[in-house]
C-alpha cells in the first residue's frame, strides 16, 4: 500500500509504504485474516483517518494455554538490552496518530487494561503482552485479556508476559483507561466489547484500513506493516527500554504480520526493526520454530485431507484462477487437532501457479464456517470479504459465515474481481 503524500519519515519509522497489502478499505495478519464476528451480510467500511488490579499480582485465573497440539516447547527468555540501545526513531507525525495524547493517558494512569481481538494471532497477542510488559517496567498496573474463547493458541503459549493475561470477566466493568491493539472495529473485541465502550479512555491501535474508528484516542495507521510496528514506537516515546521480553512479543507480531518477511510490507525499515529487536536478544530461529516450524502428527493427517478435497477453478476471480478446500470441524476431531493449529493449511494451498486467490473454509466449534483467503497481488481479497460481512488485508481477508460450503463458495466467487488498473 501506498502511504499518504507528503508524509514526513525519518530512519527508523517502520511503515510499509509501498506494501501492497492493502486492506479492503482502501486495506493483515499481514498473513492473517482480520474479521469482525457475525458476518454474513454485507457491510460498507468506515473511512480510515484516525484523526479525529496490579500488574505484578495478575493472576492467569482460568487461562486454557494452547491445546497439546504442540507439546511442551518454549523460548528460552534472551537477555535484556540496554537503554543506551534504544534508537531515537521518529514515527511518521501525521495527525491520525494522536502519539502526544496516548502517552499522556498512560503516563498519568494507575493502572492499563489491555485487549486484543478474539481468537489472538502472533500480532495482536504479541503486540498486547509487549506493550503490558513496558508497562509493568514503567510501575503501571496492567491486566490483558481477550473474548472468549479464552484460550491462547498453541503456537503462542511461548511468548513472554502471559502472566499479565486475565480471564474476560477478571476485567473491570468499566475501565479508567483501555488500550485496544490489532482489532479493526470494536466488535472485534468479543465479550470485551462492552467493557471497551464504557471505559473512561479507549486508546485504538491498529494497522487495517478497515478500522471503524472506535475509541476516543487512534493510533491508527494502513501504512504500518503491523500493529506491532505502532506498539514500538508507543513504548519508545514513554521511555521504556527494549529488553528481550519485550522485543520477542514485538518480534513475533512482525514476523507473523510480514508473513516471516515474505510479504510486500517487508520493508527496509522492517528489517531495520528487526534488526533492532535481534540486538534486544530475540532468537529469530527459536520464535519461527513456534511460528510456523512444529505440528503434531494428526495435523499432517488432517493436511493431507484439505488437500486431497482442494478444488481447482481455473475461470474463477476473473480468470485469474480460484483453488479452495474445507476443512469440517470432524476432520480435526478425528484426528484430535485444536482449531487454532489449521491456520498454516491455506499456507500450502496458496502455493498453486494456477490460481491467483487460495482459500480454505474451516468449521467453527459453532459449527460456522471461517473463510480464509489469500491472493498473490492482482485480485483484492479484502474487498470481497468486506462485501461478506468481514475484512482483512488486500491479500489477505476472511470472514465467517453459515451455510453449506458450496453455498458460501458461490457468494465469494461472484464478490471476487480484478482490480481496475489505477490500482497498484
Amino acid at each position: 500500500m501506498s502511504g499518504p503524500e507528503g508524509r514526513a519519515e525519518t530512519p527508523g519509522a517502520v511503515w510499509a509504504r509501498q506494501c501492497s497489502l492493502r486492506d479492503a478499505g482502501g486495506h493483515a495478519a499481514s498473513g492473517h485474516d482480520v474479521v469482525p464476528r457475525g458476518g454474513g451480510g454485507a457491510r460498507a467500511t468506515a473511512g480510515t483517518s484516525a484523526a479525529n488490579a496490579s500488574a505484578g499480582s495478575a493472576s492467569t485465573g482460568g487461562l486454557s494455554v494452547g491445546g497439546g497440539a504442540n507439546g511442551g516447547g518454549s523460548v528460552p527468555a534472551p537477555p535484556a538490552a540496554s537503554a543506551s540501545a534504544v534508537p531515537v526513531s521518529a514515527a511518521p507525525q501525521g495527525a491520525d496518530l494522536e502519539w502526544d495524547r496516548a502517552v499522556e493517558l498512560i503516563r498519568a494512569a494507575d493502572q492499563v487494561c489491555l485487549v486484543c481481538h478474539v481468537a489472538p494471532d502472533g500480532d495482536a497477542l504479541g503486540s498486547m503482552l509487549a506493550l503490558g510488559q513496558a508497562l509493568r517496567a514503567m510501575g503501571k498496573g496492567c491486566l490483558a485479556s481477550f473474548g472468549e474463547p479464552f484460550t491462547v493458541p498453541a503456537i503462542l503459549r511461548f511468548l513472554p508476559g502471559q502472566e499479565l493475561l486475565v480471564e474476560p470477566d477478571r476485567m473491570p466493568e468499566a475501565p479508567a483507561l483501555m488500550v485496544s491493539l490489532d482489532a479493526a472495529g470494536q466488535a472485534r473485541l468479543g465479550s470485551l466489547a462492552a467493557r471497551a465502550g464504557r471505559a473512561g479512555a479507549l486508546i485504538v491501535i491498529d494497522h487495517h484500513a478497515s478500522n471503524t474508528a472506535f475509541g476516543g484516542v487512534r493510533l491508527v495507521d494502513p501504512d504500518a506493516a503491523a500493529t506491532a510496528v505502532l506498539v514500538e514506537e508507543l513504548i519508545r516515546r514513554l521511555g521504556v527500554p527494549l529488553d528481550g521480553d519485550i522485543a520477542q512479543g514485538l518480534y513475533a507480531g512482525l514476523a507473523s504480520d510480514t508473513g516471516s518477511f515474505k510479504y510486500p510490507c517487508t520493508t527496509p525499515e522492517v528489517h531495520d526493526l528487526a534488526g533492532r529487536l535481534l540486538t534486544a536478544g530475540v532468537r529469530p530461529e527459536a520464535v519461527s520454530r513456534e511460528l510456523w516450524d512444529r505440528a503434531p502428527f494428526g495435523y499432517l493427517q488432517v493436511l493431507a485431507g484439505a488437500l486431497a478435497r482442494a478444488r481447482l477453478e481455473r475461470d474463477a476471480a476473473g480468470g485469474e484462477g480460484l483453488v479452495w478446500t474445507t476443512i469440517a470441524r470432524a476432520d480435526r476431531d478425528s484426528r484430535d487437532v485444536p482449531y487454532d493449529q489449521l491456520e498454516g493449511v491455506i499456507d500450502q494451498l496458496r502455493r498453486t501457479d494456477e490460481a491467483e486467490v487460495a482459500v480454505v473454509l474451516k468449521e467453527t466449534d459453532k459449527g460456522e464456517w471461517y473463510v480464509s483467503t489469500r491472493a498473490k497481488g492482482s485480485v483484492d481479497v479484502g474487498r470481497a470479504c468486506v462485501e461478506l460481512g468481514g475484512g482483512g488485508h488486500r491479500t489477505a481477508a476472511a470472514f465467517t459465515m453459515g451455510g453449506e460450503p458450496a453455498w458460501i463458495i458461490d457468494r465469494l466467487r461472484a464478490a471476487l474481481r480484478v482490480p481496475d488498473e489505477t490500482l497498484d
